[in-house]
């Protein structure tokens, strides 16, 4: 019924409103109207650098409509999209660094199906297969639940304060394979 493939450039227009809709339709009880908007425009979008390193994936159903993303990232990285990135990326190196676990969002209509479960398993095989023994992520308050149940434990809790003083939280966390 789903298809799980490389994202490729080509899906990243795409992915910005798969990534919009995810946010704004499960962040409800979690962040307010003006913590999500906030988010979209300074954090949360596509990182074409996961692409472009083939370690970022969707799922598409049979009719070839993008339900879900996810992935993992080999460089230094922990969250965002695009527009907050720094401009030097380097390398993790497998034996001393986590690999990133990055950018999983799920469409609303598609939620809680085990997709984020299914793209979150092929991540930490392709992580491992690449040397990584641990895996770190920073999870908005309403993905925390999928991580945790996948073996994750919190580290703490982080709260930004993004352009125009709307502070936003999020759970850094662990786990080794």
């Amino acid at each position: 019924m789903f298809r799980l493939r490389l994202a490729t450039p080509a899906d990243v227009p795409t992915l910005r409103g798969l990534i919009e809709q995810s946010i704004r339709g499960l962040s409800d009880g979690y962040y307010t109207t003006s913590q999500v908007e906030s988010a979209l425009r300074y954090v949360l979008g596509p990182d074409t650098q996961l692409v472009a390193d083939q370690t970022y994936y969707v799922v598409e159903t049979e009719a070839g409509e993008l339900v879900a993303a996810g992935g993992w990232g080999k460089r230094r990285t922990l969250h965002g999209g695009d527009q907050m990135k720094p401009a030097d990326d380097p390398p993790l190196d497998p034996a001393t660094d986590a690999a990133r676990i990055r950018a999983f969002f799920v469409h609303p209509n598609w939620a809680r199906r085990g997709l984020g479960s299914r793209l979150l398993a092929l991540c930490e095989g392709e992580a491992r297969a690449a040397g990584f023994v641990v895996a770190e992520l920073v999870a908005t308050l309403p993905g925390e639940r999928l991580y945790a149940r996948h073996g994750y434990v919190a580290t703490g809790l982080r709260s930004d304060t993004l352009p125009g003083g709307v502070s936003i939280d999020s759970v850094p966390m662990r786990r080794t394979f």
